[in-house]
């Protein structure tokens, strides 16, 4: 693969992503980035954000209701997703990489990693009830 070309809108987002903890969606990092590069495209947001996924610079997240959040850390860990009021939030807790080898006890190939999302009610929507 060649070289990727720096790009200053590129870094932003990145350095965005990795100054909060909120998992934000694309048209929030839009909003973000846009302060810094007001001429910038919802378009480059996404390509970017798609970009740093598959470089491994940032994880995307698939959420229940068919949109994307986005992660600007990269270190395995889970998250959580409240129905409730949509929040995804990272889930502290032991490691569970043993569950790679409990799903390839019965799968003819190699598992090499997990991605868990856990769902239910956040503690500030209980809260709110």
């Amino acid at each position: 693969m060649a070289a990727l070309k720096y790009s200053r809108q590129r870094e932003s987002i990145k350095t965005y992503l990795s100054s909060t903890v909120e998992h934000p969606t694309a048209d929030t990092v839009y909003l973000h980035v846009k302060e810094e590069f007001p001429n910038i495209s919802l378009g480059t947001v996404y390509r970017n954000l798609n970009l740093l996924s598959d470089i491994g610079e940032a994880v995307k997240i698939n959420t229940p209701d068919g949109g994307c959040r986005f992660d600007g850390n990269v270190m395995p860990h889970n998250h959580f997703f409240c129905k409730k009021c949509g929040s995804m939030i990272d889930l502290e807790m032991d490691d569970i990489d043993h569950v790679n080898e409990i799903a390839g006890k019965n799968f003819d190939g190699i598992i090499e990693s997990h991605s868990i999302l856990f769902y239910g009610i956040c503690g500030n929507c209980i809260t709110k009830n």
